[in-house]
C-alpha cells in the first residue's frame, strides 16, 4: 500500500531450525529423529533461504528420499520459504554418527543400539556379542541378517526368549 513500509522476513534462526530437525522422526524407526541419527551435518542460513546437509544413512535406504522431502516440508511449514538440500556423501553416514540420545532412545524403543567401530571389529572377524535390549542379557543369537529394515537384523535371546531387533553397523 502506498505510504506503508513492508517489513522484510526475519532470518531464520539456525538453532530454532535444529530444534526443528531434532522434532522429526526416522520414517522406518520413528522413535529417533534425523538428528538423533546424525544425518544432519549442517544448516545454514543465508539471508531468509535456508540449507540442510544430509547424510544419507545406507547406500540405497528407501528412506532418504522421504526424510529429505520431509525436511522440506517441515521448514516450508515453519514459514521458511526457501529449503535447498545438499546430499553429502563424504564422509560417509555411519552408525558412529548416532547420537548418546539416540542410541539410548533404540535402546528404550526394543532395538538392540549399534556397538561404537562394531563394523571394524566384524571386518577383523571378532564377534559382536548383542545385549538382549529386554533383559540385558548376552545370551542371544542371529535369527536372520536381515530383519523389517535393511539397516537391522533379527536376534533373539536365550534368556527371555524375547525376539528383537538389532540396528547394524557400517
Amino acid at each position: 500500500m502506498p505510504g506503508q513500509t513492508v517489513k522484510a522476513a526475519e532470518p531464520p534462526c539456525v538453532n530454532d531450525i535444529w530444534s526443528w530437525l531434532a522434532e522429526l522422526p526416522d520414517p522406518e524407526v520413528p522413535v529417533v529423529s534425523v538428528v538423533d541419527l546424525g544425518m544432519i551435518r549442517d544448516v545454514t542460513v543465508c539471508g531468509v533461504a535456508v540449507e540442510v546437509s544430509v547424510a544419507p544413512t545406507y547406500s540405497g535406504c528407501p528412506a532418504t528420499e522421504v526424510i529429505e522431502h520431509s525436511i522440506i516440508a517441515l521448514l516450508r511449514d515453519k514459514g521458511i520459504a526457501e529449503v535447498r538440500l545438499r546430499r553429502v556423501l563424504s564422509p560417509p553416514w555411519t552408525t558412529d554418527w548416532i547420537s548418546d540420545e539416540g542410541r539410548a532412545k533404540l535402546l528404550a524403543y526394543g532395538i538392540a543400539p549399534p556397538a561404537a567401530a562394531a563394523g571394524k571389529r566384524e571386518i577383523l572377524g571378532t564377534k559382536l556379542r548383542i545385549a538382549c535390549p529386554q533383559c540385558k542379557s548376552l545370551e542371544t543369537t542371529q535369527v536372520s541378517e536381515f530383519g523389517s529394515t535393511p539397516c537391522k537384523a533379527s536376534y533373539k535371546c536365550r534368556d527371555c526368549l524375547e525376539p528383537f531387533e538389532y540396528f547394524k553397523c557400517i
